[in-house]
Order: C-alpha cells, then structure tokens, then sequence
C-alpha cells in the first residue's frame, strides 16, 4: 500500500522548479502552488502582469493534491441553515458562485485543454437516516422549485438505480457537480500559468515577509528575496506564520482517503452505475466516488488529527471499515493507496477572501476546494487587478477561531462535537 495520493502517483511528472533564480522586483508574488494559486497566476498572466509563485514543497503537494477530485456545487454548511444565516437573497448569491465555479473549471480545462478526466456526471447526496431523507425532500423543493436548479429525489425503493448499497434511505442527485483527476488537473494548470510566463519557484517557503507600503511586500525565502507590488495568500489548510493573521482564522482539519485495487468497469457498474459524486448525510461525512481507471476511491473526517504515515494509516483503516459497511461486496478487496490532507475549515464554513494590512487572500473552503479554489483564482485575479465586485465574498468577517495560536489543539474537541450531533440527529 502506498501512502502517496493516487492523484499524483499517477500524473505526469512535471519539471524539477526547486532551483530556480529569485530576487529582484515582480508584480505579483503568489504563496502557494495549489489551485488557488496557480488559478490567479494564469489569469493574472492573461492581463499581463508579472506573476512569480513561491511553493514550500512542489505544485500541487497540499490540499490541490489530495483531495478526492469531486467539484460539488454545494455549499459546505448547506443551502437551507445558509438561508436562516444569511437570508434566502444572500444565501442564493452564495450557491451560485458555487456553481459558477465548477462552470470555471470546466472552462479552464477546454480553453488550456488541459487532460483531466473532467467529467459532468452529478453528485448523489445521501440520506444516512430516515430523518435525513425528509431535510433532502425539502432542499430539493427549495433547489428546483425557488431557485428552478436541476435536482431529482430517489426514494429509497428506488436507489439501486444509482448504488450498489442498502445502507441508505434515499437520496438526491444533482446534476451538474463533476469529477476529476486533481494530479493532472493541477499539473497541466502550472504548465498552462508556464506558458503564459509565470515563473513557478518550488521548495520556497516564504520564512519572512515586510510590508514596504501599500500592498507592496518584500518576502524572503531560502533562495533569496524579493519585492512584489502585490502578494496573493493562497496556502489553504497549510496557512502558518508568517501569516499569522490568516492562519488564526483557519484550522486545518485532516481529510484521508483510501483507494482500492482496480475494481473492473463490471463491479463499477454495479457500485456507482452513473459515476456520481456521492457523499453522506453526516457532520462527519464519508464521500466516495469511481475513478477514471475504475477503483473506488472512498474518504472523509475518520480523525479530527494531523496527516503523517502513522496517522493515515489510523485514518485508512476506519476507512475500510466504513467502505466494507457501505459496500460488504468489497471486504476482501486490496487497498493500494492511503493517504491524508488537510482541509482549511474556517469558523462560519465559508469561503473567506479579500485584503489585510496590503496582503489579498482566498482561503476557508472548508471541503469544497477543487471548484472554488480554481474559480476564487481567476476572481481573485479580477480583484487584485481593480474590480472589487469579482469577489463575492470581500465583505463577510473573516472572524478568528477562539484559542488558536498556532497548533489546533482543538481538533479532538471538534471532532467529539460533530460525533455527538451524528448521534443525536
């Protein structure tokens, strides 16, 4: 079994960037190689700017890398509790973006055809109680009643049509989520940001950085310094100092995953048949999808704890309890990929971005990064570049997590509140 995500074991390699030249004066500095990042250095690009990307470890290594390749147009907290939050007008501006933002994806992927597996094949929430099933009856009533979105409820009597498991007690489908291979995604994004002039620095943390004025810093990395007219924090669930400000106001949450042996299309099709995108209805959520060369890729919060070897392999083996209880047909079935990422929750579930003493930022996707990453890239872009309505999110408070100072103590806390409530509901 391999501890390495599956997404990038089996992506194309792409150039060694850790010995590249830096100093001197650029336009944009970018902190981070991830989705988000390399999203706004190819659209900054596109305007023509100057753009250098500064990447503590290699393109795609964090979150971009080792998530589970779905691009949902949910919203992580839900539309309906968004709805009692926000207010309906409020809360429909913010689901759309998330489908705007799988729209961005998929036309990324056409216009720097970009070899993906992008897939449009729909996402399957499912009710893991009978209770469940009542609050998918009524979001999808509001879905494709107020909002005129395209979504369908499947009774439980009828959801072997969409999976190979009794363990649920119905679902809905939506139709427009997709699916990706996330290495070759991210991969081919840096080579198309490449092509347009983007200089990628790889194995350069930013240890120190100094406000000159403005948005004007100047960052210092093991390889040297330099000064850049705006910086872009886009460091996810792998925020730390020196962005004390943004890192207090994230907790990085870890998020494993497993994939099996190839399974054959036949057993496939017998799991998954339409290729969703499927979740569950938990706080505590198991998700799990096929992938494009037809294993079964199956993860979620095992642990409320970091990602190392010993704690992926914890992590992976609540996984496979979890997978063989969902589908007992797999309980002799070989794991050959384990492995853990963290995911960047914020206090509200949202995505928060905008500008702080001169620094921009988009960070707090809080599971739902593959889509709004790439898409807060190219709206962040707008932004930086002087349209402030490109950010849909620059007004709402981006507020601390009471008692984080650095490492998230609190982790085991949160996770036994969210067991708790899974319990109880």
């Amino acid at each position: 079994m391999k501890f390495t995500p599956y997404w990038l074991d089996t992506a194309p390699q792409g150039p060694d960037r850790s010995g590249s030249d830096i100093g001197g004066r650029v336009e944009v500095a970018i902190i981070g190689a991830g989705m988000t990042g390399l999203s706004a250095a190819l659209h900054l690009a596109r305007k023509g700017a100057s753009v250098h990307v500064f990447e503590r470890d290699t393109v795609g290594f964090g979150a971009s890398g080792r998530n589970g390749g779905l691009a949902t147009t949910g919203m992580s907290i839900g539309f309906r509790d968004a709805v009692s939050r926000y207010g309906f007008d409020t809360a429909k501006a913010y689901l759309l973006d998330y489908h705007d933002a799988v729209d961005t994806l998929e036309q990324l992927v056409a216009d720097e055809s970009i070899d993906c597996d992008f897939a449009r094949t729909g996402k399957l929430n499912l009710a893991s109680k009978p209770a469940h099933f009542d609050g998918l009856r009524k979001t999808h009533e509001i879905m494709s009643g107020r909002l005129g979105l395209e979504t369908r409820l499947v009774p439980k009597s009828e959801l072997s049509s969409e999976i190979g498991s009794g363990s649920f007690h119905g679902a809905m489908v939506e139709a427009r989520s997709a699916g990706l291979h996330v290495g070759k995604f991210t991969r081919g994004l840096a080579e198309a940001a490449a092509r347009l002039g983007v200089t990628l620095h790889e194995q350069a943390p930013v240890e120190k950085i100094g406000r000159l004025g403005g948005t004007k810093h100047r960052l210092v990395t093991p390889r040297g310094t330099v000064e850049a007219e705006q910086v872009l924090v886009a460091t996810s669930g792998y925020t730390g100092r020196p962005f004390r400000w943004q890192q207090v106001r994230i907790a990085p949450v870890g998020s494993f995953i497993i994939v099996t042996e190839p399974l054959g299309e036949d057993v496939c099709d017998m799991l998954l048949p339409n290729r969703r995108m499927a979740s569950t209805s938990l706080n505590l959520l198991n998700y799990f999808r096929i992938t494009p060369d037809h294993r079964l890729l199956f993860g979620g919060r095992a642990r409320f704890a970091g990602s190392d070897q010993q704690s992926d392999a914890k992590s992976g083996r609540i996984l496979h309890k979890a997978m063989t209880e969902v589908f007992p047909q797999l309980s002799k079935t070989r794991v050959d990929y384990c492995w853990g990422g963290l995911v960047d929750m914020s206090m509200d579930r949202m995505v928060h971005a905008g500008e702080q003493d001169g620094l921009f930022y988009s960070l707090g996707y809080s599971g739902h990064g593959v889509q709004m990453a790439t898409h807060m890239g190219k709206q962040m872009a707008e932004y930086m570049n002087g349209t402030p309505t490109a950010n849909l999110w620059r007004d709402l408070p981006f507020k601390r997590i009471p008692g984080h100072f650095g490492p998230p103590w609190f982790l085991p806390f949160a996770g036994g509140y969210y067991k708790f409530k899974d319990l109880i509901k």
